[in-house]
């Protein structure tokens, strides 16, 4: 038996600065069988309701002409003058032969107009073949692009796995999650006749549940930065909502959404609300997952800091992080409407008039929702964290159930 007179226990970095405070070892126990209780009821309704929701793959509008898409490689191109009422610069005339993947060779027309592709002997293309009246008719629609996305591909996961180890293979399989998802949930529901803002809803509760979980691991930052995110992904749907409506906004702005509701009958205010929601998760999951991570480093490194340090000093992470943040929602927005922003700017001639316009009021909603969400996940996500990683030791996990940590000034018998 040996007696340590003021000397460092086993435990001795468990000990909150030897300032003679006691806590019970089991308290992550505790708080992780909160933390279960508060995950597995919303898995079990997102799980039921996703069940319910599933698509049964009828969509509407399948009495449209039916169009088979074939690969092959063009073999031959014999190019022939345009007839005096085409278009300049924007029709190519030819007879383009293009020997598809079974051997079979196809005869069809050079394509032409804007957008079209541009094609050579030798290229890998797609070729659209349709059931007309006169027979089958054949038409060269785009080129093959997977070898060149799986070398992008591959390139990306061995750059993520190289940086990220173990954790970057567990967010690829987030990733996998998400895209199965929206791939074979969302887009055949709202294909099907549901609701796209419930869909939306039972969706993003599947990603959050399921790709947290896989990225992060089980533990109590990863189930308050899941309160914190589904808090400002209910505030977020809210405000959406009332912006949608309060500016009538209808979610037709081109020819595509246009296409789908006349096509499909899909209701593109319920995209457009959808489409803000699904957009704004994958923020906030970031700010949300940083903000609770950080507070509990924080905790661990200073056992000493009281819930409002904590609180601030997480505020001021926060603070630096969202002002980033902000401009990417607003970048990411713009540049994936560039082409349609530029048209709409092109046609008006005052501010005022492109600012009001639907296509810019929805963009405008869809970054100020988006950030109004982002600043609510900061003090949401820190409070919370604040105040249940203060006294959980997340670190220790080396205690028996039943073991009790005191004062290291104590004597410890062993």
């Amino acid at each position: 038996m040996d007696i340590n007179q003021g000397g460092a226990t086993s435990h001795d970095h468990h000990a909150h600065g030897g300032h003679g405070r006691k806590f019970l070892a089991p308290e992550p126990k505790r708080l992780r069988l909160i933390a279960l209780a508060t995950i597995i009821p919303i898995a079990i309704a997102t799980l039921v309701a996703m069940i319910w929701l599933w698509p049964s793959g009828d969509f509407r509008g399948d009495n449209q002409m039916p169009v088979t898409e074939l690969k092959g490689s063009v073999v031959d191109i014999k190019k022939t003058e345009c007839p005096a009422d085409s278009f300049d610069n924007t029709e190519n005339c030819g007879v383009v032969t293009v020997e598809l993947s079974d051997g079979d060779r196809v005869e069809t027309d050079l394509p032409g107009g804007l957008g079209a592709p541009k094609i050579s002997v030798g290229d890998k293309v797609v070729v659209a073949s349709m059931e007309v009246p006169e027979g089958e008719m054949f038409a060269i629609v785009d080129h093959q692009r997977s070898q060149g996305l799986w070398v992008l591909l591959i390139a990306f996961v061995i750059a993520l796995i190289m940086f990220a180890r173990w954790r970057g293979v567990t967010s690829l399989i987030g990733l996998a999650v998400t895209f199965g998802i929206l791939l074979f949930f969302v887009v055949p529901a709202i294909l099907g006749g549901a609701s796209p803002v419930l869909i939306a809803i039972v969706a993003s509760s599947a990603i959050m549940v399921t790709v947290l979980y896989l990225t992060h691991g089980f533990s109590l930052a990863t189930t308050v930065a899941f309160v914190g995110t589904l808090a400002s992904f209910i505030l977020t749907g809210f405000l959406s909502w009332l912006s949608v409506k309060g500016l009538h906004l209808s979610g037709v702005t081109d020819d595509i959404s246009m296409s789908l509701e006349s096509t499909f009958a899909v209701d593109m205010r319920g995209l457009l609300l959808a489409s803000i929601v699904i957009g704004t998760l994958g923020v906030l999951d970031d700010v949300t997952v940083t903000q609770a991570v950080t507070v509990r480093e924080l905790a661990h490194a200073n056992p000493d800091a009281t819930v409002g340090e904590l609180f601030r000093a997480g505020s001021r992470v926060g603070h630096s992080h969202i002002a980033s943040v902000v401009n990417t929602i607003v970048l990411a927005y713009a540049g994936a409407s560039l082409p349609v922003l530029i048209l709409v700017v092109a046609g008006n001639d005052s501010f005022a008039a492109v600012v009001t316009t639907q296509f810019i009021s929805q963009e405008i909603v869809r970054s100020v929702i988006g950030t109004i969400g982002l600043i609510a996940a900061v003090p949401i996500t820190t409070g919370l964290a604040a105040i249940l990683l203060r006294e959980s030791d997340e670190f220790d996990e080396d205690f028996p159930d039943d073991e009790v940590v005191t004062d290291p000034s104590e004597p410890s018998v062993e």
